[in-house]
């Protein structure tokens, strides 16, 4: 008996989400209101809360999509996104991980072809943002590693969990970065390549561009391949990559959280 009341229990719950996104499907049945008051009016009401709070959590998110195609638009555009691929979270910080695809096959969006990376690029901040924390590499391990001599080139080197890279045809970095007035949008030219390098530093998440190379080598990291491999994956990327300056860089910004030694390294 508790099997079958749970099931049905279930598919009432199913079919009361399912109605919410579905402005095309009837009121469930057996839905009753405690004063009587009209019960499709009611549900229609509870209908435009949940779908409203799914485009405004979509807005925070992508903000700089927002701003590329204007309010209505957006409005339209995460309205749909919504009901054709609502939550499967009850968190919402990390709702729209779909959305970018959404918008790449959208035909009204096509007009601007460098929405889905904008799209792309504003979820890999979030993702950073609500990432792990790790803390970065202390300074004796690191003097460890620079006396490895030869075998310097088997150290595998861990990143911060925040990290990533993110490959576009298009000026992604520009974009978003003249959308948060570090330079003239009017400036900007959205077909050229860029590519950026987005982790949290300091409770900060920032955006760098990247070389070829340098997105190469930290994608090859990531990996977990070695340090000698990454940088045989760089070079084959770019001819100009600069191995001292992709360090550094991940230095600078805190990005290196653990070394591997190979073993024989000096103690």
């Amino acid at each position: 008996m508790g099997g079958g009341m749970t099931t049905t229990g279930l598919e009432r719950q199913h079919g009361f989400a399912s109605a919410l996104l579905d402005p095309g499907r009837p009121v469930p049945a057996g839905l009753g209101s405690w004063n009587g008051s009209d019960v499709a009016s009611r549900y229609a009401v509870h209908r435009n809360n949940v779908l409203s709070s799914l485009v405004e959590a979509l807005a925070a998110t992508f903000p700089v999509v927002a701003e590329l195609v204007g309010e209505a638009f957006f409005r339209r555009l995460a309205a749909q996104f919504a009901r054709a691929c609502p939550p499967r979270d009850p968190v919402l910080a990390l709702y729209g991980d779909r959305f970018a695809d959404f918008i790449a096959d959208d035909e009204a969006a096509a007009a601007l072809p460098y929405l889905a990376d904008v799209a792309r690029l504003e979820f890999a901040r979030v993702r950073a943002c609500h990432s792990a924390d790790r803390l970065p590499i202390e300074q004796p391990i690191i003097d460890r590693a620079l006396s490895c001599g030869e075998q310097t080139a088997d150290l595998v080197i861990g990143l911060h969990p925040s990290l990533s890279v993110l490959w576009s045809r298009f000026a992604i970095v520009s974009i978003w970065g003249a959308h948060q007035g570090d330079a003239d949008l009017g400036q900007v030219d959205p077909m050229r390549a860029e590519t950026a390098i987005v982790l949290r530093m300091d409770n900060e998440v920032l955006v760098l561009p990247a070389s070829n190379g340098a997105a190469a080598f930290v994608e090859s990291l990531l990996r977990g391949d070695s340090l000698g491999q990454s940088a045989g994956v760089a070079a084959s990327a770019d001819d100009a990559f600069d191995l001292a300056g992709s360090i550094g860089l991940l230095f600078r910004h805190c990005a290196i959280t653990s070394i591997h030694l190979p073993e024989g390294c000096p103690p």
